[in-house]
């Protein structure tokens, strides 16, 4: 199972995360497109560190929102969305090939991945948006019990779709992330993060807040790595899917 980590969201003389430490440990790097995060220097920066690493790169695109980090939701009709998915990856495609490399996938943020997630015809506007911008590339999706569902969706849009799992979050029974306004929603012990991530790795999903066993398959599992505590327990991940491997 591949790792993917957000990186990229500083901006100007503001620091965030710590994408030198991180990149080595990681497959995969959602990159703020500086909609929620990130601006032209930071953006190609991590460009050329992903790129120096061997790690993909993904578009990390969310509404247009610095101040509150791309965490409100904003209305926007479909032809908006699209407006704004495509504008983003052209605006991170066109850092890749200056340094040689190329755009693997999408995954959106915060707020617009919590409202696609919750209403199909913004779900559709995004895939439209990345198919129109190149059919081959993926999209990156949450992993719920209706992932059937969206994987039926893309297929009629005519993208492939990636699965994300998450291992320091806690899942309701819909297999839905279950929101950070309540208690027990981030996992604090690296443990218990390392227990969840070996889960979703060898069985294929995870028990939900209430003990509910989750079939969850993910092509990739989404770690932070924005404090030391998370650093830990990204190379603990690491250490244990690699030790897990047949």
């Amino acid at each position: 199972m591949k790792l993917n980590c957000d990186l990229g969201e500083s901006y100007g003389v503001w620091q965030m995360g710590q994408d030198d430490k991180v990149m080595p440990l990681i497959d995969m790097a959602n990159v703020a497109c500086g909609f929620h995060a990130g601006d032209t220097n930071v953006m190609q920066k991590t460009v050329a560190l992903a790129a120096r690493h061997g790690v993909e790169i993904g578009a990390h695109p969310s509404y247009h929102d610095l101040p509150g980090f791309g965490r409100r939701s904003i209305p926007h009709s479909p032809q908006e969305i699209e407006a704004l998915i495509l504008y983003q990856l052209g605006a991170l495609d066109g850092l890749c090939r200056a340094q040689g490399v190329g755009l693997g996938y999408v995954k959106p943020h915060g707020a617009l991945n919590n409202d696609m997630m919750r209403d199909m015809s913004t779900l559709e506007a995004v895939m439209v948006a990345t198919r129109k911008y190149d059919k081959a590339l993926p999209l990156m999706l949450p992993v719920t019990v209706h992932y059937g569902r969206h994987k039926k969706l893309a297929d009629y849009v005519g993208i492939p779709v990636l699965l994300e799992a998450f291992a320091d979050r806690a899942y309701d029974d819909e297999g839905q992330l279950v929101s950070r306004r309540l208690p027990g929603a981030v996992h604090q012990s690296v443990d218990k993060i390392v227990e969840q991530a070996v889960s979703f790795a060898q069985k294929g999903g995870v028990k939900s807040s209430s003990g509910q066993w989750l079939d969850l398959p993910a092509d990739s599992l989404c770690v932070h790595g924005d404090t030391d505590g998370a650093l830990a327990a990204i190379r603990q991940i690491r250490d244990a899917l690699t030790t897990a491997r047949p």
